[in-house]
C-alpha cells in the first residue's frame, strides 16, 4: 500500500485504518466508509461500481476515498482486502503447521514472549484513536446504562473480568449467561437504556453477529472489543476497540485486549470520580457485612 501518511501504525487493518480516517473524509467519503464497514469485507470484493451504488456516490468519490487512506488504486485496495481475508482465516492449528514446517524457533517461549508481548500491547495502546475510548468510557460511565457483556470460546474470560470491575466501579453490570433459558431472561428485555459489550476475535463467532443484530434492532448500544482485522459486528457497533493478537505460540494472544480492558477501567475511573470512590466504599462494606470480604 503506497503511504502518504508517514507516521501510519504498523499493522493497522483496512478496516481499523478506514475508520482511524473517518473524521479527515468528506460527507461523500464518509458514506463509502459506512457501506464498506457495514458489509465489511464483502462489499470492496466487488467492482468500483458495485461500492459506489451501494454507498450512493460516484466511483470517483469511491477512489478519492481510497486515495485518502493510502492507496494507490482499487486493485490495490482489494490486493490488501484479500491478504485480510487469509490472515482472518488463521487458526491455532494453521499457525502450529506453519511452525511443524518451518521448524521452531530457536530461541525458546520466554524469549519470544519478551519480544513479542510488550511490543503487542505498546501497538495497541498507541493504535487506538482517543476518541474511540472517550466515547466508550462516556458510554459506560451513564449509569442509566444497563450493561451486559459477552464473549466467545476464549474471548469470554475477558467479558468476565470487565464486568467484574464494572460492578465494583458503576454497578448495573452484568455477563451473559450461557445457558439458553437464563440468556433469553437477560436479553427478552434489552432496549434504549442497554449497553451491550461483545467481545468477537478472528474466525469471528456467527451467534455474537446474531446477538448484534437482535440488540441494536431493539435500540440497544454496542460496545465491540475486535483484533485488527474487525469482526463483522464493527458494522453495528457505537464503539470499535481493536487489538493486536500477536502471540509467542500459535495461539492469538490476549493480553494486549486484557490491557485495553484495563486502560478502559482506569479511564472511567478518572471520569466517574468520587461517584466510583463511593461505590468501592459501598462494595466493601457490603462484602463485610455479608461475609464475603
Amino acid at each position: 500500500m503506497s503511504n502518504p501518511h508517514p507516521d501510519e501504525p504498523h499493522g493497522v487493518g483496512v478496516a481499523a485504518l478506514v475508520r482511524q480516517r473517518l473524521g479527515e473524509c468528506s460527507p461523500a467519503e464518509r458514506r463509502v466508509a459506512r457501506a464498506l464497514l457495514a458489509s465489511y469485507p464483502a462489499a470492496g470484493l466487488g467492482t468500483v461500481a458495485a461500492l459506489a451504488e451501494r454507498a450512493e456516490v460516484s466511483a470517483p468519490t469511491v477512489l478519492r476515498f481510497l486515495s485518502r487512506l493510502g492507496f494507490g488504486g482499487y486493485p490495490e485496495f482489494q490486493r490488501a482486502l484479500r491478504e485480510e481475508l487469509a490472515e482472518r482465516e488463521t487458526s491455532p492449528l494453521t499457525a502450529y503447521r506453519a511452525t511443524e514446517r518451518t521448524g521452531a524457533p530457536p530461541e525458546g517461549a520466554l524469549p519470544r514472549a519478551a519480544a513479542t508481548l510488550p511490543e503487542a500491547v505498546a501497538g495497541t495502546l498507541a493504535e487506538l484513536p482517543q476518541g474511540e475510548l472517550d466515547a466508550a468510557v462516556r458510554l459506560f460511565a451513564d449509569q442509566q446504562l444497563r450493561v451486559t457483556a459477552a464473549g466467545g470460546r476464549f474471548s469470554t474470560l475477558l467479558a468476565h473480568y470487565l464486568v467484574l470491575h464494572l460492578m465494583q466501579v458503576r454497578g448495573n453490570s452484568r455477563l451473559l449467561p450461557a445457558g439458553p433459558v437464563e440468556r433469553t431472561d437477560m436479553l427478552v428485555d434489552v432496549g434504549r437504556r442497554d449497553l451491550v459489550v461483545l467481545f468477537d476475535f478472528r474466525r469471528y463467532e456467527e451467534a455474537t453477529l446474531a446477538l448484534a443484530r437482535n440488540v441494536t434492532a431493539r435500540g440497544a448500544k454496542v460496545v465491540l472489543f475486535t483484533d485488527r482485522w474487525l469482526s463483522p459486528v464493527a458494522g453495528l457497533a457505537e464503539v470499535v476497540l481493536p487489538s493486536r493478537v500477536e502471540s509467542p505460540s500459535p495461539y492469538d494472544s490476549f493480553t494486549p485486549t486484557l490491557a485495553l480492558v484495563e486502560t478502559l477501567v482506569a479511564a472511567l475511573i478518572d471520569r466517574l470520580g468520587p461517584v466510583a470512590g463511593a461505590r468501592l466504599k459501598a462494595m466493601e462494606a457490603a462484602q463485610q457485612a455479608f461475609g464475603e470480604g
